[in-house]
């Protein structure tokens, strides 16, 4: 280990894993959790409508996905290349509707350093909090540019792939593994929908990555293993409630994005629902004390 990285390192511990990192603010959060959509959840429509649609399930952060259509009548593609006027589009649209953008995933970042820089150059213009990637082989170039931008990065986890055992980001101990000896902003974006699709109990992948999750995808799903579909938030076994109990004993400040993969075209009323759950579940604790 060099000593840079492990001043950084020091430093993160010292300080704690929000350390020079933007904090996302209490006025994002319900029931003190920043709660919101993951964009992909409405990708057969607009980046537009899906703020539109964020904003009528209750939440109050989007993270952005990668490549979506910028409005119902522009073809236009949201991604880290969009110019400053339309990032000024975007930002106008999200003033307009109380959402506020957090993260951004899950994208391909280049080892190489100049085509990276482009990718947080622009979440730097969004103020994102963090961006989520599976990029482990720019892992170098990702720890530069964490303390560059000062911009938290999450590896991603999909499904395990039986038929690609090189596919390892899936499993939770490799992530944290990988990310160990690096700098504190370098953590995971916990699948935790993908986690059951491989016979992972959420609970139990939250606290292997413990001190190193950077953001989650939620989903609740009605049991483990291949073949479940999303389901509205406590309806399922992943256990949504211990899972925000364990994210609180970890004191976790990043976002939970809902990535819901089902009703596709009239998610709006599930997704509700689980922002709900969490609304409730929170003044159900603060109700106990």
């Amino acid at each position: 280990m060099n000593i840079s990285r492990t001043l950084g390192i020091l430093a993160g511990a010292f300080l704690g894993f929000n350390a020079g990192a933007e904090p996302i603010p209490a006025d994002a959060r319900v029931g003190g959790f920043a709660i919101g959509c993951q964009a992909y959840s409405f990708n057969r429509f607009s980046l537009f409508e899906a703020i539109e649609k964020t904003e009528m399930t209750g939440s109050k952060v989007i993270e952005f996905a990668v490549g979506q259509k910028l409005s119902r009548e522009e073809p236009t593609k949201w991604d880290h290349n969009a110019s400053d006027a339309t990032i000024a589009r975007v930002k106008e649209k999200l003033a307009k509707h109380g959402i506020r953008a957090v993260n951004y995933g899950v994208v391909v970042i280049p080892a190489d350093e100049a085509k990276a820089r482009v990718i947080f150059e622009f979440a730097r213009k969004m103020g994102l909090y963090a961006l989520t990637t599976e990029s482990t082989d720019s892992l170098d170039t990702i720890e530069k540019m964490v303390r560059e931008f000062d911009i938290r990065c999450g590896f991603h986890q999909h499904a395990r792939k039986p038929n690609n055992p090189e596919y390892r980001v899936w499993d939770p101990n490799y992530i944290r593994d990988l990310v160990k000896d690096r700098d504190i902003r370098i953590g995971a974006c916990a699948d935790i929908g993908h986690w059951q699709t491989s016979g992972i109990k959420p609970i139990d992948g939250l606290k292997i990555l413990s001190g190193r999750l950077v953001s989650l995808h939620v989903k609740d799903r009605p049991a483990l293993g291949s073949g479940q579909h999303d389901c509205i938030f406590g309806t399922g076994t992943g256990d949504i409630g211990g899972v925000l109990s364990e994210l609180r004993r970890q004191r976790f400040e990043g976002n939970l994005a809902i990535e819901y993969e089902y009703n596709w075209d009239n998610s709006v009323p599930d997704i509700a629902q689980c922002v709900g759950f969490v609304r409730g579940w929170s003044a159900g604790q603060a109700g106990g004390k």
